[in-house]
């Protein structure tokens, strides 16, 4: 089983920082930089929007969660089909959701 790459949760202008967790300095995508101050709030964007909940694999996952077209993780759906308010990163995201993920997308695409 491979490792998972965990990478910094910054994000300006809704691009994601590159550069490994816990980095020292500045963060970067591609060749635009910045500081801590400038960071995106972290409430996703997405939090709130129309959801459907996606197609699940042979196990159920993800289980009635909805894919947040801003931050790419699945998410609840609210009683009137919206997203539940929540971040763009879950710090407390295990390395088995990711890999279910993963997996997801690997099975259905992007």
């Amino acid at each position: 089983m491979t490792a998972v790459v965990r990478f910094c949760r910054s994000r300006k202008g809704g691009r994601r920082c590159t550069r490994p967790l816990g980095h020292a300095g500045l963060h970067r995508h591609r060749t635009i930089m910045w500081a801590d101050a400038a960071d995106d709030p972290a409430r996703c964007p997405g939090s709130g929007e129309p959801g459907t909940p996606a197609a699940p694999l042979a196990d159920g996952y993800p289980d009635g969660r909805a894919m947040c077209a801003v931050c790419h993780r699945f998410i609840a759906l609210d009683a009137d089909a919206r997203l539940v308010p929540h971040d763009t990163a879950d710090e407390s995201e295990t390395d088995a959701e990711t890999r279910r993920r993963q997996e997801w997308f690997n099975v259905h695409g992007w």
